[in-house]
């Protein structure tokens, strides 16, 4: 089985946030890998790694970086696949909007879609979107999902109206 995404993070430290996406994928049992690689420590290995993406099967790519957060940008300017990135509130972070900006004002030609600060989930249901786009199975897969969140949303306002208060009025 080959990954239809791949996860990278420039280090392990990051591996708590992007599990999550991890965590979402295996759900949609969507194949996925998780690297960790440093745009700063291993740039060659990171363009090599970045260039063989499509050959490998991968047509997605969710990658998570803190501080400067160059990975991302770095992965997009090398592949015409979609990437994903997700800032992530490192120890070096500046309260992560450094990462935040840092992927989020990439330069024209050069996109990378930016999710919320330490928001892998998010990425990973991105992804699973993305190829839906191509696969039925999976489109029916995040189909079910967000009908599940509706009937959440649905049982958390029932739960609500048993709450009594003299000046509630629903």
């Amino acid at each position: 089985m080959e990954p239809k995404v791949s996860i990278i993070m420039g280090s392990t430290s990051d591996m708590p946030v992007m599990e999550e996406a991890a965590k979402i994928l295996n759900d949609f049992e969507i194949p996925f890998e998780i690297n960790a690689l440093s745009a700063h420590r291993t740039p060659a290995r990171v363009m090599e790694f970045a260039k063989g993406l499509y050959d490998r099967g991968v047509r997605v790519v969710i990658a998570g970086a803190g501080g400067a957060a160059h990975l991302p940008g770095v992965i997009a300017a090398v592949t015409p696949l979609p990437v994903i990135g997700v800032p992530i509130k490192s120890s070096i972070s500046i309260d992560g909007w450094d990462s935040v900006l840092s992927i989020l004002q990439m330069p024209g030609g050069i996109p990378v879609a930016t999710v919320a600060l330490n928001g892998s989930r998010n990425a990973g249901i991105l992804a699973a979107q993305i190829l839906g786009t191509g696969d039925e199975s999976t489109y029916g897969k995040v189909e079910k999902f967000k009908e599940e969140l509706k009937g959440k949303i649905l049982k958390a306002n029932e739960e609500l109206s048993e709450i009594k208060f003299p000046f509630k009025v629903n």
